[in-house]
C-alpha cells in the first residue's frame, strides 16, 4: 500500500502544483471566499467526488468506505489582507491579499490527498470526510461555525487530522506533537477615556496616555506577579493610538490592542475577571473612564496522545525515522482547536523550507513561500496516514 500510494500521489503532484498556483493567484479574505469555493467544487464535480456545502463558502467533500463512521480531514480556504513582495509566475493578482500563511498548499495538498483515497476507496474501511472549511484567519474562526451547523454529528466524525505548513522546518521533514500543542488566544481592546486640552496647563487635563500607561504596567503583572502559574502565558499589547494628540496637545482618549494566551481554561477565566477589575480600579483611581472588551478566540489545540503517536508511526514508514521532528509547544493559536475539543484529533507540521532557493521567510509575512518539492509527498503522507488508522 505503501508504494501504491506513492505511485499514485506522482501521478498527481503536476496536477497538485498548478492547483496551488491558482489559488496562490487568486486569495480570498475569510469568510469571502467563494471564488475559491467554486473552484475547488469545480475540480470535485469533474472527478465525480460527491459534496455539500456548509458555513457558506465551506465544502464538504465525500469518499465513502465500508463503514458510515468517518475519520474528518481539514483544510482553510482564506487568505490574509497582505500585499505579497514575490515576484514569481504565480504572485497574488488580487491587491493587498496574499495566501502568506500557506492554506493555498493546505487546500492543493489535501485535494491530493482526494485524488488518491477516491482511487482507494474499495479499500477504505471507514468513510473520509475533506473539510475546506473558511475563515480560519478571523474570529470566531470558521471551525466554530462548521460545528454549530453539526458537522461533528451529521458526518459521523470520530476523528480529524489537519497540516500546517512550517517555514522553520526544511522540506521533507515533518514534525509531529502529542498532547497540549498550540495556545488559546483572546483579543483585548482597551478604550481610555480622560480629558485633553494644552500640554502646558497640566491642571486642565487628565491625560488618557499615562493613565494607559499604567494599565499596561499592572496588566503585565497580572502574569508576572502570579507565583502558581498552572501554563506557560502571554499577556501583550501590540498597538497605542491616541484620538488626535500632538506635542503639545493633550488627546481625549487612547486606544490599546493586545492579545492574551494561555493553555489552561481555568487561568484564562481568572485573567479576564482580574483585567475588568484592574479597569474598574483605574478607572476611579484616575477619574477617568476606561472600556475594556474582551473578545474570546480560540481555544487551546491538544492533539490526542494516541492518535497522534499512531499518525506519527505511519508518516516514519512513509518518509523514515530521520524525517520525523518531535516538536516544542507553541505560543501561537489556530481554530483547529475547536475539532480537539469535540473528537481526537492529530495537527502536524509540514516542512516548506530550502535556504539554498532562498526560501526561508515566515508565515504571515509579504515574502512568504514554500519549496515546490512539498508537493513530493505532501499528499501522499495524509492518504497513507489515513489508510493506517484504526478508527
Amino acid at each position: 500500500m505503501l508504494q501504491k500510494i506513492k505511485s499514485i500521489a506522482q501521478k498527481y503532484k503536476d496536477q497538485v502544483q498548478v492547483i496551488r498556483a491558482h489559488l496562490h493567484q487568486y486569495p480570498e479574505l475569510s469568510f469571502q471566499e467563494h471564488n475559491t469555493s467554486n473552484y475547488i467544487k469545480n475540480i470535485l464535480q469533474e472527478r465525480g467526488i460527491e459534496f455539500e456545502s456548509i458555513a457558506d463558502t465551506g465544502i464538504v467533500a465525500t469518499i465513502n468506505g465500508k463503514s458510515p463512521q468517518a475519520i474528518g480531514l481539514r483544510a482553510e480556504l482564506d487568505a490574509l489582507p497582505i500585499q505579497e513582495e514575490n515576484n514569481t509566475s504565480y504572485t497574488s493578482k488580487n491587491k493587498g491579499v496574499m495566501h502568506a500563511c500557506g492554506h493555498d498548499v493546505h487546500m492543493a495538498s489535501l485535494l491530493g490527498t482526494t485524488f488518491i483515497l477516491n482511487e482507494l476507496k474499495e479499500a477504505l474501511p471507514f468513510t473520509i470526510k475533506v473539510l475546506f472549511q473558511p475563515g480560519e484567519e478571523k474570529l470566531p474562526g470558521g471551525a466554530s461555525i462548521v460545528l454549530k451547523e453539526g458537522f461533528i454529528e451529521k458526518h459521523q466524525i470520530k476523528k480529524m487530522i489537519a497540516q500546517h505548513v512550517a517555514p522553520s522546518l526544511p522540506v521533507g521533514q515533518v514534525g509531529f506533537k502529542s498532547g497540549m500543542y498550540m495556545a488559546s488566544c483572546d483579543e483585548l481592546y482597551l478604550t481610555v477615556t480622560g480629558k485633553g486640552g494644552h500640554a502646558a496647563l497640566k491642571e486642565t487635563y487628565n491625560n488618557p496616555l499615562l493613565i494607559a500607561s499604567d494599565f499596561l504596567l499592572q496588566a503585565e503583572q497580572v502574569i508576572n506577579n502570579c507565583t502558581d502559574l498552572p501554563c506557560p502565558s502571554v499577556l501583550s499589547f501590540g498597538k497605542i493610538n491616541s484620538v488626535g494628540g500632538a506635542t503639545n496637545v493633550i488627546p481625549d482618549q487612547v486606544k490599546l490592542l493586545g492579545t492574551f494566551r494561555t493553555f489552561d481554561e481555568g487561568f484564562r477565566a481568572q485573567t479576564h475577571k482580574k483585567l475588568a477589575e484592574l479597569s474598574d480600579q483605574l478607572a476611579e483611581k484616575h477619574k477617568a473612564t476606561l472600556d475594556l472588551e474582551i473578545k474570546k478566540g480560540y481555544p487551546f489545540l491538544k492533539n490526542d496522545q494516541d492518535f497522534t503517536e499512531q499518525c506519527k508511526s505511519a508518516a516514519t514508514e512513509f518518509l523514515g525515522s530521520d524525517q520525523i521532528i518531535d516538536l516544542p509547544l507553541r505560543m501561537t493559536s489556530e481554530d483547529f482547536a475547536y475539532f480537539s475539543q469535540k473528537v481526537p484529533v492529530c495537527f502536524y507540521r509540514l516542512g516548506v523550507r530550502n535556504e539554498l532557493k532562498n526560501i526561508t521567510s515566515m508565515v504571515h509575512t509579504p515574502t512568504f513561500d514554500v519549496d515546490q518539492d512539498v508537493f513530493d509527498h505532501a499528499s501522499g503522507l495524509m492518504a497513507y496516514i489515513t489508510l493506517n488508522l484504526p478508527l
